[in-house]
């Protein structure tokens, strides 16, 4: 074996994969086959790909284009070895997402990949990140932003941003008081699209829009903040802290909070002391 494959997350629909390839050039190609939508992102290495769409060279930062029921080969003449994050769609679930892009008539991909774009360098910057930092829970946005990215980007739509209407303004708003109600259970993108009547892409587009970020954004932010006032307010341990504020895994939560608040929860806690304000 040349590649392998580790599931990193999955859902009704989807599911993304860490793949790692060792091959080289005496290494010779065998045909494989796309069982749903793929759009992997190229992390490191190169290769040549081969698929019904044409053949194209893939390197760092282009994003590999699959349609379900075709045929692929990929080849590596020219260096040894790459990484993937393959994100795989179901076609009903693409079709609902397509369905939400404008201009998009129809469901297949007619290129083999997309070439490193500015456009899209953000997203899988966020998307590598997650991956590092072991942050599966952020997948299900992810994989959405990544299809529709893909689908938009192929097609040539063009975004046209538009004043949330009220009815997306009060979705929104209810989806923001039902995390903050359940922020230390699990939350997930299509249980909180489907309470608000919306498709998954549909509402992960207008909560950006309306509330600055996305729901899982939002959650973590609302875990985070509540485990900050817990460290200043009592001395429990940051274990149970972590757990109670919705965070499964404690080197997880001790990775966000230093990303965010730029300190350990230990060293947050300790200048607790310092900061507070002497009662009167």
């Amino acid at each position: 074996m040349t590649a392998t494959t580790h599931t990193l997350a999955s859902g009704l629909g989807w599911h993304v994969t860490d793949v790692i390839c060792t091959a080289g050039a005496s290494d010779r190609p065998f045909e494989e086959a796309h069982q749903d939508f793929c759009v992997a992102a190229v992390a490191s290495g190169t290769f040549r790909y081969r698929a019904q769409q044409g053949t194209a060279m893939l390197a760092p930062g282009a994003l590999l284009l699959g349609n379900p029921g075709t045929c692929y080969e990929c080849g590596h003449e020219h260096g040894s070895g790459d990484r993937c994050l393959s994100f795989h769609f179901r076609p009903s679930y693409m079709e609902r997402i397509a369905a939400g892009v404008p201009g998009t008539r129809k469901l297949a991909f007619a290129a083999p990949r997309l070439p490193p774009l500015p456009v899209l360098a953000p997203l899988l910057a966020e998307a590598e990140t997650a991956r590092d930092m072991a942050d599966n829970g952020a997948f299900e946005e992810l994989s959405l932003r990544m299809a529709g990215a893909a689908v938009a980007t192929v097609s040539g739509a063009t975004h046209v941003r538009r004043a949330p209407s009220r009815r997306d303004q009060k979705r929104v708003a209810e989806a923001v008081r039902r995390i903050e109600l359940d922020a230390d259970g699990p939350v997930s993108l299509s249980a909180l699209a489907d309470e608000t009547a919306t498709s998954p892409y549909h509402f992960l587009r207008i909560f950006r829009q309306v509330a600055g970020m996305t729901p899982y954004q939002f959650l973590l932010k609302t875990r985070l903040h509540r485990a900050a006032v817990r460290l200043r307010m009592s001395d429990d341990a940051v274990s149970a802290i972590a757990f109670e504020a919705g965070f499964n895994d404690l080197s997880t939560f001790n990775r966000r909070f230093r990303r965010i608040m730029g300190e350990t929860p230990g060293q947050y806690r300790t200048r607790r002391g310092v900061l507070a304000v002497p009662a009167l």
